[in-house]
């Protein structure tokens, strides 16, 4: 995969202290979502690495924030407290946190990330106060306040210094997409948790009842229900391949790679059904490395 401090290197991160940050993120990410941190370290060039890791593992502690153990109140809290870190550190450009501190350095080398920063917490309130969604506008609207906000942070370090018209627009299809794929994946988990995250109006459409869901009934409208939303998540993913002919030729084939994963969680979700009631569904592992291989041979294309 290359050398990490080769890497860090290219980013011009020299600061021994700062260095140790980064490598504390990437580690975060790495466990996180293993298969897209390879294509990461596989497929981008050394100066984007640290950063795009960086972003992505802001992201990801602000989304252990909002979604973690604790009362709306203690969440609230934490978040908030969170929230006025990172805006006292983006004014100041220091901090102590080592969450913070790389991603101060993307955003110098990146200007145009403080602001996707600020309006991915501005949209934190969406997914604090999550309740479910009465309909699929519900759902849209939720993607517009964090889903996309959130994606807009490693999608920035990825995009050109002048960003094309129409970004925007593919980042919005992928996320869509995404989204939509995680919530039908991941059923089992959340109902476990108390949540569920498909819109209720599309639960009656089908005939679908909480209930059914919970208790694992795999009827005729639960099957056809969860084959709907993966068909929505695919018609989604496939207009977002516009996405990779908006950015540099250097970062395609990790946006082909990125997109190809998600497709292929798809495919495996479909292939499980109403089994996805009981666990998720994961890509089979040769599935994931021919991916790779395939968009490793085709870097810079």
């Amino acid at each position: 995969m290359g050398s990490w401090d080769a890497a860090l290197d290219a980013a011009g991160v020299r600061d021994e202290r700062l260095r140790a940050d980064f490598t504390r993120q990437r580690r975060v990410v790495a466990r996180y979502r293993f298969p897209q941190y390879a294509a990461v370290r596989l497929l981008l060039p050394r100066p984007t690495v640290p950063h795009l890791l960086a972003a992505t593992a802001f992201m990801h502690h602000t989304d252990n924030l909002l979604d973690g153990d604790g009362s709306l109140r203690e969440r609230s809290t934490a978040y908030e407290r969170w929230a006025g870190q990172v805006r006292e550190a983006l004014a100041s450009g220091r901090s102590d946190h080592d969450v913070l501190r790389p991603v101060l350095h993307a955003c110098a080398a990146r200007p145009r990330l403080a602001e996707r920063i600020e309006a991915f917490l501005e949209g934190a309130a969406v997914e604090l106060d999550f309740a479910g969604f009465g309909t699929e506008a519900d759902y849209q609207r939720y993607v517009d306040a964090w889903s996309l906000p959130a994606f807009m942070l490693p999608a920035d370090v990825l995009a050109p210094t002048r960003e094309p018209a129409g970004f925007r627009d593919a980042c919005r299809a992928f996320i869509d997409g995404s989204q939509r794929l995680d919530f039908v994946n991941d059923l089992a988990d959340d109902l476990r948790a108390g949540r569920l995250t498909l819109p209720r109006d599309v639960l009656d459409r089908h005939g679908v009842t909480r209930a059914d869901l919970v208790e694992r009934r795999a009827t005729a409208g639960v099957r056809e229900l969860i084959a709907r939303q993966l068909d929505d998540a695919r018609a989604s993913l496939r207009a977002a391949h516009a996405l990779v002919g908006h950015l540099p030729a250097a970062h395609r084939a990790f946006g082909r790679a990125l997109i190809g994963m998600e497709e292929a969680t798809a495919d495996a979700a479909r292939a499980k059904g109403a089994g996805l009631l009981v666990s998720s569904a994961r890509p089979a592992v040769p599935t994931a490395v021919r991916l790779l291989v395939r968009e490793y041979r085709k870097r810079g294309q």
